[in-house]
């Protein structure tokens, strides 16, 4: 894909640069060099992660904080900050001289990383691939001139690919290795106990979470039995929570580490738009999901968003399981009301239930990770036969 024979270098006792933006890319990064380094012990990782790489032994040169941001006006006005970043970068790519770089969604920030990898004669690989089917179909070129393979997680995105005369990898959603289904499903749910996700970047929550307060506040007035749980993001610090916590309702605050068990504990939640949605929908958990950003970037959003719905569960399913409720409508009193409809009626919360089921079927088998790292290694190794 836009690579010559004699613009590669052979630098195969270097690392891996990997280059992710946020919490669900730090997971799946994390689980790629497992699989990475299942295959070749000796392989090293550097480049920009989070925690859960740093735990597999990744060594982070920038924290993947300082690329955390969403929506237009918060990307203008982190540019001075990205701008820098990515001179150090190129430089340090010159020096350390990666073995190969492989970048995990980000887009926006990544594409500029491919571009400078590719000018040093370093191979590119896209892992979970940017979602261009949602908004920007022709930068499809850019991935064909710049990027040796692109690895794709959801059912749809082959097709889409296809349709712009380009071949990718489909190797089905890494979750399914990551989530434990089988003894989350023995898990019984508590009816009284209702969920709250307002992500993981700064923007997001300070947005959202004074919302699900206020929700809380309107649910429990009817239903003085409720209980609340804000799921704590990796690198959202816990006093952060609690001072956006707009309510003298209690809420506890549970660490990353047991948030697959008390989604499933959870009767329902209330959710910001991302990856998490999709981790929701295949433990089983029905969700209300919320998306806000600035004015600008909700009318640029508009005029470029080419899809029917913002949740991966939605998108996958192609209709609407999960109710969303975008800008004006991600307010406390319409995420209130949409709750409400569910825990008024248990026949809809069960029918939701019935269809996140089906949906499990629709992303591939377990072993997503694994048959990523060998189509990354394979072709590696061709380069050098």
């Amino acid at each position: 894909m836009g690579y010559s024979a004699d613009m590669l270098t052979d630098n195969s006792h270097a690392p891996i640069w990997i280059s992710v933006g946020e919490a669900s890319g730090d997971l799946h990064g994390a689980e790629l060099m497992k699989h990475l380094r299942d295959r070749d012990p000796g392989l090293r990782f550097t480049g920009i992660g989070g925690p859960a790489m740093g735990a597999q032994g990744f060594e982070a040169r920038y924290d993947m904080g300082l690329i955390s941001l969403v929506g237009i006006t918060e990307i203008l006005s982190g540019l001075p900050r990205i701008l820098l970043l990515l001179r150090r970068i190129r430089l340090a790519l010159k020096a350390v001289r990666p073995r190969a770089v492989v970048l995990i969604d980000c887009p926006e920030f990544n594409f500029r990383v491919a571009k400078m990898a590719r000018a040093l004669g370093i191979p590119v690989y896209y892992y979970i691939s940017p979602q261009l089917w949602a908004w920007r179909p022709k930068r499809v070129e850019f991935l064909r001139e710049h990027v040796r393979r692109v690895i794709c997680i959801l059912p749809f995105e082959k097709e889409f690919y296809a349709r712009h005369a380009m071949a990718v990898d489909y190797v089905g959603h890494p979750l399914m290795d990551v989530l434990p289904l089988e003894r989350l499903d023995a898990m019984a749910v508590d009816d009284t106990l209702i969920g709250l996700l307002p992500g993981s970047r700064t923007r997001e929550v300070s947005t959202l979470l004074p919302e699900f307060a206020g929700a809380a506040r309107l649910l429990r007035e009817k239903r003085p039995n409720l209980r609340f749980v804000i799921i704590r993001a990796p690198g959202m610090e816990r006093q952060r929570l609690l001072s956006l916590w707009d309510s003298d309702i209690p809420v506890e605050i549970v660490e990353p580490e047991a948030r697959y068990e008390t989604f499933r504990a959870c009767t329902m939640m209330l959710a910001a738009a991302g990856t998490v949605t999709l981790e929701t929908a295949l433990i089983g958990t029905p969700v209300v999901v919320a998306y806000q950003v600035s004015a600008l970037s909700a009318m640029v959003g508009r005029m470029l968003v080419r899809v029917a719905h913002i949740s991966l569960p939605n998108l996958i399913a192609g209709r609407e399981i999960y109710p969303e409720h975008i800008q004006e409508r991600a307010t406390a009193p319409h995420l209130a009301a949409a709750a409400a409809a569910w825990l008024d009626s248990p026949d809809k919360l069960a029918a939701v239930r019935r269809d996140l089921a089906g949906l499990r079927t629709m992303v591939g088998e377990p072993g997503a990770a694994a048959r990523a790292a060998g189509v990354i290694l394979d072709d590696l190794a061709s380069m050098n036969s």
